[in-house]
Order: C-alpha cells, then sequence, then structure tokens
C-alpha cells in the first residue's frame, strides 16, 4: 500500500464524516486544511464522493446524502505499514499465550502480512530495543516475557506522555479532524457497551485506537515513536488475562466515555481528572493481567 493511497483514504474517510444532507462542502483550501490534506489530495476525494453519489459539484460542493459504513474504507486499508506489522506481530504473540521463550520468524511474520522482510525485520530490530524480545539466529527472534517492574517502569512514561497528550488533544478547534474522530469513537465506545455481553472481546483494539488517537495530539515524535511499546503492553494486556474480561472492559468503556465527555468539554481540569481515573484503574487491571499469566506459566 502505498503511502499516497493511505493519505487519500484516510482523508476520504475523515471527509465523510463531515457530510450532511443539504450542507455545503467548503472551498478546497479549507477542507485541505480540516483534513489535512494537500489541494491535489481534497480534488481527488471531492471526484470520488461524486462518482459514490454523496455529493453533487456544481457552483456549489453539495451533500446528497449521508455516508453509511459501506461508504467508507476499511481500517486496514487506511493504517500505516508499521501499524498492520504491528497488530500482525500482536495476533501471533497472543495466540501463543504471549509466554517467554516463544520463537517469532520474521520469514513468517513477512509472509503472513504480506510484506517485504526488511519492513518486518524493521519493526522488530526498533521494537528490540525495550527488551522484550532478543534476536536469534538465521531470522529467529525471542520472546523474553513481561514483568511487573518491567510494566512499573513503563507506566510511569505512560502517565507522563498521556497526560500531556491529553490537554493538548483538549485544546484542538472544534473542526479539527481528531475531534471528529473522537465522535467516531464514542459512537462505537456505546455500541459495544450496549452489546458488551457478546462483543467484550472486541475492546482491546478499539483501546488502542482510542489512546493513539490521544497521544497523536501531543504532535511529538517521541511519544510516537515511544507508543509501539505502550500499545503491546498497556493495550494487549486485556487479552491476556480471561478472568472477568467481560465485567473489566466494560468498566473500562465507562471510564472511556467519561474520558471522551471531558475531551469535549476544553476543562483543563475535567480532562485531568478524567485521565488520572482511567490510568489508576489501567495500573491495577494490567498488574493483575501480569500477576496471573505469572502464576498460569
Amino acid at each position: 500500500m502505498s503511502k499516497q493511497n493511505t493519505v487519500f483514504k484516510q482523508g476520504y474517510n475523515r471527509c465523510l464524516r463531515l457530510l450532511d444532507i443539504g450542507d455545503t462542502l467548503p472551498s478546497e483550501a479549507d477542507l485541505g486544511a480540516r483534513l489535512s490534506v494537500s489541494r491535489t489530495t481534497v480534488r481527488a476525494i471531492l471526484k470520488a464522493l461524486e462518482e459514490a453519489g454523496l455529493i453533487q459539484i456544481g457552483k456549489s460542493k453539495t451533500v446528497l446524502r449521508r455516508p453509511s459504513s459501506q461508504d467508507f474504507f476499511p481500517e486496514i486499508e487506511t493504517s500505516s505499514l508499521s501499524s498492520i506489522i504491528e497488530r500482525s506481530f500482536m495476533k501471533r504473540i497472543l495466540a501463543g499465550g504471549a509466554q517467554p521463550g516463544m520463537q517469532i520468524n520474521e520469514l513468517e511474520l513477512a509472509r503472513e502480512i504480506g510484506v517485504g522482510t526488511s519492513s518486518v525485520r524493521e519493526f522488530l530490530i526498533r521494537f528490540s530495543r525495550f527488551g522484550l524480545i532478543e534476536k536469534r539466529r538465521n531470522s529467529h527472534w525471542v520472546l523474553k516475557g513481561f514483568t511487573e517492574s518491567f510494566a512499573l517502569e513503563l507506566f510511569d512514561i505512560r502517565e507522563i506522555f498521556e497526560l500531556r497528550s491529553a490537554v493538548a488533544f483538549s485544546k484542538l478547534e472544534a473542526d479539527h479532524p481528531a475531534r471528529l474522530e473522537l465522535d467516531e469513537l464514542d459512537a462505537e465506545h456505546r455500541a459495544l457497551l450496549n452489546d458488551v455481553d457478546r462483543r467484550f472481546g472486541e475492546f482491546s483494539e478499539l483501546d488502542e485506537r482510542f489512546h493513539r488517537l490521544i497521544h497523536s495530539a501531543s504532535r511529538n515524535r517521541f511519544v510516537d515513536d515511544f507508543y509501539d511499546i505502550i500499545a503491546i503492553v498497556f493495550h494487549y494486556h486485556y487479552q491476556w488475562n480471561k478472568i472477568d474480561a467481560k465485567q473489566r472492559n466494560a468498566r473500562a468503556l465507562e471510564e472511556h466515555l467519561d474520558y471522551i465527555e471531558a475531551l469535549r468539554s476544553r476543562d483543563a481540569a475535567k480532562v485531568d481528572r478524567a485521565c488520572r481515573a482511567h490510568l489508576r484503574s489501567a495500573r491495577e487491571t494490567l498488574l493483575a493481567s501480569i500477576s496471573q499469566a505469572a502464576e498460569a506459566s
């Protein structure tokens, strides 16, 4: 997937969230600013919207219908290559129980994802500096395991990053694309909570997307780079521990909704309280997961 194609699909999905029947879209320059894409990409998006029967372009760009779920590009087509590799990497680890000593073959992982081995190797090398995996011979890697001390050290850093990112998010303009994504995540949280008995296992992916969106507001390259390891340890651990999973995930969904409400309020004190409350719960559930995983092994 080319970077240019990904940018187009991401911008197209963001533009779909702006559509309301009878409204007219702003100028190409304004759309480019709101969608964070170039004028060339805006024109390609408008053309695709017209071909899909969503808008009519004349003297103005009039919205003909609201988009349905089928109009959106699927997430796998709008994710970066590193995100796709990360998710495939985690699926493999989780399938193996995330046990110390588990082997990961970069050739098999690359074949499974459908990408070049160099991309997978680059991800694994970048990930290995945190000490969770170790390179062996013949394109093999070994999972070293997650300890309580490692998790606590990492959690201290996560708190610093997330508290600063949450404040930055609360200051975004009302029409910023990230706020549009927050609205969509709010709807997804409510739908999942309403059907949590059946769909509670879907929470970990939604959790990752929610916190990644918050961290994106920091616009800090070091936070972005560090987020890979944060996602591995703090979000996927929901899948390690199966005990009381439904209750824990339902509680986390409710905390996320409180967090979202605080972010929308732009009240710095309210954002800080909601963020700290959720981080306290996340610390408790993480430590419980690691403890129970250690007992099981």
